[in-house]
């Protein structure tokens, strides 16, 4: 399975992850789901990098096959110089202190009866940090880092607090332990508008204080680009397009990449059709039985025979800007 290939992996630079043919299928009675079908991406120290498609993409899969949450069925990923995939499972739950994750829904990932102070601080009580000065200390050095009142949460409950406060929360549980690396699965999908905003500048503040390395899953690329230093496009679990931020935005080639775009809402777009937004057509394509060839061409505009017959892999169009497309 190419997974539109390695072309991009970057191999003169050190490296906190790297995924390699990166594959997740589950069974559906006879039949088997194709989530992620043989990926690969890198990231280096300090970087975020933006995975970004429409739902059933892979991307959130990706994202916990990377803490084999589930077990890939095949790949390697690797923390550092650590191949996860090859470590017991003690060694390996060791190993997750490294690497935190941020769910999609704040309200439902914290236990709303749990004190805040009781919740972030799981993670360094599990791990046999028993002194409650040193904890309580822990708790109101993260709890400000997040922009958050010590006094006047501490003591309360998760169901007592706001959306945008249990984010931050979560927030400040990940951080506890210090990670290197930090996935966020939607992490602001489900709040308001103006709570998203408090949230992305958050996680670029706590980045450069806490210094890790961030994989940031989307399906919003208004969101993604305003937080990412390069972005991956995934589509029916393969990779579309992966560049730098910039590049993506403002020369993204991928057809699919062009109507992700597209979709972004722009004031100055012409009200007399010369700007009109184009639409994908069609829908998502079954994982159970994804097209041959580029997955994309049953809802490409460019999309022609050898779309079918042979499926793109990642080519270099720019410095560090890979496109899988037979066409562009």
């Amino acid at each position: 399975m190419a997974g539109s290939g390695t072309a991009h992996m970057r191999e003169d630079e050190k490296r906190v992850l790297t995924v390699e043919n990166l594959l997740v299928e589950f069974p559906a009675g006879k039949q088997t789901v194709h989530a992620v079908s043989g990926i690969s991406f890198d990231l280096v120290p300090g970087e975020t990098l933006g995975i970004v498609g429409e739902s059933g993409c892979g991307k959130s899969t990706a994202g916990r096959a990377v803490l084999q949450l589930p077990k890939p069925t095949s790949g390697t990923v690797t923390l550092d110089d650590m191949v996860l995939g090859d470590m017991s499972a003690s060694s390996l739950r060791i190993t997750r202190n490294q690497m935190q994750m941020i769910m999609q829904d704040p309200i439902s990932s914290l236990n709303p009866r749990r004190k805040v102070k009781h919740l972030v601080t799981e993670g360094p009580r599990i791990w046999g940090t028993k002194n409650k000065a040193k904890l309580e200390a822990m708790t109101r050095e993260l709890l400000s880092a997040v922009g958050l009142d010590p006094d006047a949460v501490m003591e309360k409950t998760a169901g007592e607090l706001s959306g945008g406060q249990c984010q931050r929360v979560c927030i400040a549980r990940a951080l506890m332990l210090r990670p290197k690396l930090l996935i966020c699965d939607e992490p602001v999908s489900s709040l308001d508008v103006s709570v998203q905003a408090q949230i992305l500048n958050l996680l670029e503040k706590t980045k450069k204080e806490f210094e890790f390395s961030m994989i940031f899953i989307a399906h919003n690329m208004a969101v993604v680009k305003n937080i990412s230093d390069r972005i991956m496009v995934m589509y029916l679990g393969k990779v579309c397009e992966v560049a730098p931020t910039d590049d993506v935005q403002n020369t993204g080639m991928h057809p699919y990449t062009r109507l992700l775009l597209d979709s972004i809402p722009d004031p100055n777009r012409s009200r007399d059709g010369e700007d009109e937004i184009e639409i994908i057509e069609g829908d998502l394509p079954s994982p159970l039985n994804p097209p041959s060839g580029c997955r994309f061409r049953t809802r490409c505009p460019l999309a022609t025979e050898q779309c079918a017959a042979e499926e793109p892999l990642l080519r270099e169009v720019g410095k560090d800007h890979f496109v899988a497309c037979h066409n562009v």
